[in-house]
């Protein structure tokens, strides 16, 4: 019943070279790189000091990694949490933040451990691409303060209150850190998009390409504001200087009153972070799939360890925590090839703060919302709305609907709404697929003659509940001595549908019409014994297949 806890790094470092070591660990002072303002700007975006960002990537960094299901998925604080995590801020406080990020933790370790991992795979992709697009959409809305420069002290965690503070203080805007912004996000896009072609016709350039882009903004943006006396907020200025070490652990003040309220917040983390994390561990598969360590993820003891290290993180200062995906595919770009990367990461992240977090403090906020903007840009997979004309209504409107939802009331109400929709679509996709056919006389010349004495249906699909009317328009219309059911083309009957064909037993028996079942196999077959379908007919009322139940219909 229950998962059995094996984390991956169990069998991955069976028959570890050292040559492998070299590898991950040069992926994972890669990615420790790549991390450090990635950590930082998250922090800061959800309403966070940066050093919470730091405090996550490195705790629940080496955790996922140690006691995860995924050979190469990074851990860490992550941009779809955002928007969660300002408003849980907002409306309950610091406190009550760390006990929602425990019980999200909880809920995940329990969904782990219960086997429910692969059931995220059933959230369909048009709920996914919506919030997806929703949350970073947010993002670079609620990063407009700081890329403007704005003097604003608390910014509202509803995207219309975000959309009015923005406008009512936009005279007052910061022209030196709109300009840091700009030249920053301008120097994202070239590192990312052109620079990668001019290395095919300028070899030169290939190494400087292997640099992170946000490492190359944030060094620049830092050295480059301090050499020109710009006038712009730094994280020293904000938030005052950044710690030197890790912090103790901390309990906060718990009472069972708020707790209850948290339950809500505390599942959309949840729901989203194993959402977030199992879609990066496929991408993650699919990237090493023609690789020699190409095995893939545990689902299940990945959630386990996303719910550990949401349970101890938030404890030490941290924020939740979720598989990264941008991170994750500089590992497996940079060689990345076992868990150990991931917790040579986490050391690395560790070291920079020991050494380094006094630097940290002349960071521009610009430089960081920049970095951010250019994330969120990112993350959304915008050519979706372009294709929207390929797809029918119903995956239109539920896109569409979650993105809207998301944008303008709540993730976990869009989310809901979303699922319900592709639900409702569902059901009724299959409903329409299912159907009956009444047996046609040419087919069977046996019939002739016997129309109006004699009726055989055919049904096909599935007898659920949104399809019992097939039965009931048979009901409706029985003949005078007999009616043959052909059931060899149902592949499901479910509870609705076995109570269907019990009801048209009844009719039948008191219609004194023969009811004849045929072609009764597979799951059918198992619901028919279980529901005491086959005991309310007589063995010489069941036939193995059409010919035969007509045969029986006709007394031949």
């Amino acid at each position: 019943m229950f998962h059995f806890f094996r984390p991956h790094v169990v069998d991955s470092l069976k028959g570890y070279t050292r040559q492998r070591f070299y590898q991950d660990v040069g992926a994972g002072i890669t990615v420790g790189v790549v991390a450090l303002p990635l950590a930082m700007a998250f922090a800061i975006a959800s309403g966070l000091k940066p050093e919470a960002g730091l405090f996550t990537a490195i705790i629940a960094g080496f955790l996922i990694s140690a006691l995860g299901g995924s050979r190469v998925q990074i851990g860490g604080p992550a941009g779809a949490f955002i928007v969660i995590v300002y408003g849980i801020l907002e409306r309950y406080g610091l406190a009550n933040l760390i006990i929602a990020t425990a019980m999200s933790g909880v809920i995940l370790l329990c969904m782990g451990l219960l086997r429910l991992g692969t059931l995220i795979r059933f959230i369909p992709v048009a709920v996914v691409i919506g919030f997806t697009n929703g949350i970073a959409v947010l993002i670079m809305v609620s990063q407009l303060k700081d890329f403007l420069g704005l003097p604003i002290l608390s910014m509202p965690a509803d995207f219309f209150g975000i959309l009015h503070t923005i406008s009512a203080n936009l005279s007052s805007y910061n022209g030196e850190a709109l300009g840091l912004a700009l030249v920053c996000l301008a120097v994202l896009a070239f590192w990312q998009l052109a620079l990668p072609r001019l290395g095919q016709g300028m070899p030169s350039t290939k190494s400087f390409a292997t640099i992170p882009g946000s490492i190359v903004v944030l060094v620049g943006a830092t050295v480059g504001a301090r050499m020109m006396g710009l006038e712009v907020d730094t994280i020293a200025s904000r938030f005052g200087s950044i710690p030197s070490d890790l912090p103790a652990f901390a309990w906060p003040a718990f009472s069972w009153d708020t707790a209850k309220f948290l339950i809500i917040p505390a599942t959309t983390l949840a729901l989203l972070g194993s959402i977030e994390s199992l879609l990066c561990a496929r991408i993650a598969d699919q990237m090493m799939a023609d690789g020699p360590y190409g095995d893939r993820h545990d689902a299940n003891q990945e959630l386990m360890a996303q719910g550990i290290a949401n349970i101890i993180t938030p404890f030490f200062g941290g924020m939740p925590a979720t598989g990264t995906i941008a991170r994750t595919v500089t590992n497996v770009k940079n060689g990345g090839n076992s868990p150990v990367a991931g917790m040579v990461h986490a050391a690395t992240l560790l070291l920079v703060m020991l050494v380094a977090a006094p630097l940290a403090g002349d960071v521009p906020l610009a430089a960081l919302s920049a970095i951010l903007m250019f994330v969120a840009w990112n993350m959304g997979e915008w050519r979706e709305f372009v294709h929207l004309r390929q797809f029918r209504l119903p995956y239109r409107a539920t896109l569409l609907s979650v993105f809207l939802l998301t944008v303008i009331l709540d993730l976990t109400v869009a989310v809901e709404v979303g699922l319900m929709a592709a639900c409702l679509t569902f059901i009724y996709r299959i409903s329409s697929l299912s159907r009956v056919e009444q047996v046609n006389v040419q087919a069977f010349p046996e019939l002739v003659g016997h129309e109006t004495a004699v009726h055989a249906h055919r049904l096909y699909g599935a007898l659920f509940f949104g399809a019992v009317k097939l039965v009931e328009e048979i009901e409706e219309t029985l003949p005078s001595q007999a009616v043959v059911l052909d059931l060899k083309n149902l592949i499901y009957v479910d509870s609705s549908g076995a109570d269907a064909l019990l009801a048209l037993v009844r009719t039948c028996k008191k219609q004194k019409v023969r009811l004849i079942l045929s072609g009764l196999d597979h799951q059918p077959l198992d619901m028919a014994k279980r529901c005491g379908l086959l005991h309310a007919l007589p063995d010489t009322d069941l036939a193995s297949d059409l010919s035969h139940g007509l045969a029986l219909a006709l007394g031949r």
